[in-house]
């Protein structure tokens, strides 16, 4: 199991990439290869969940997506992902208003490379925990948190947590209006 301070080892997902809804668009492949060794120079935001086509995974990933432009200006790329391979991804996006041509990478870890290396996988169901790790550009884990299934987590604190790990300062929490906490 992996943890703040570690860093990645190699893994391989494929993803889907973000804008498109078919495996071919505009004679385009919709999927792309992502290991550990992309997105160099950037801070990796991964949010795993559950599985595709639940309802509190949608919430979140469409929250995710909202928020995408403000974790760019951030220098970090969004991946969210499950154990659900790359064509579900696209069927659900498809499927779901709000996840249509979702504007960030939707990568499924099928083999488990990921999920198992940072020990984030529920063996009773056998599906990634709802866990965010958050890794540098140097890519060192900095931030790991993880929920029970079926509790959701909030975007905005991520997003939060990321400009804190990236001021290097000590940082109090915010209290729930938005000033910092007594």
């Amino acid at each position: 199991m992996k943890t703040v301070g570690d860093l990645l080892d190699t893994f391989t997902v494929t993803a889907a990439k973000p804008g498109f809804n078919h495996p071919e668009e505009n004679g385009q492949s919709a999927f792309e290869t992502i290991t550990e060794a992309s997105f160099p120079g950037k801070w990796k935001v991964f949010y795993f969940y559950p599985k595709d086509f639940s309802p509190v995974c949608a919430a979140e990933i469409v929250e995710f997506g909202r928020l995408r432009a403000a974790f760019e200006q951030r220098d970090a790329v969004l991946l969210g992902g499950s154990a659900d391979n790359e064509l579900v991804k696209l069927a659900w996006r498809r499927a779901h208003p709000g996840l249509d041509r979702l504007n960030h990478h939707a990568f499924g870890d099928v083999k488990g490379e990921l999920i198992d290396q940072l020990g984030i996988r529920d063996h009773d169901a056998g599906v990634a925990l709802r866990a965010t790790v958050i890794v540098d550009a140097d890519n060192t884990i900095r931030h790991v948190s993880v929920n029970s299934l079926d509790v959701g987590r909030n975007p905005a604190e991520i997003l939060r947590t990321l400009e804190a790990l990236q001021t290097g300062e000590p940082c109090p929490p915010v209290s729930a209006a938005g000033d910092p906490a007594p």
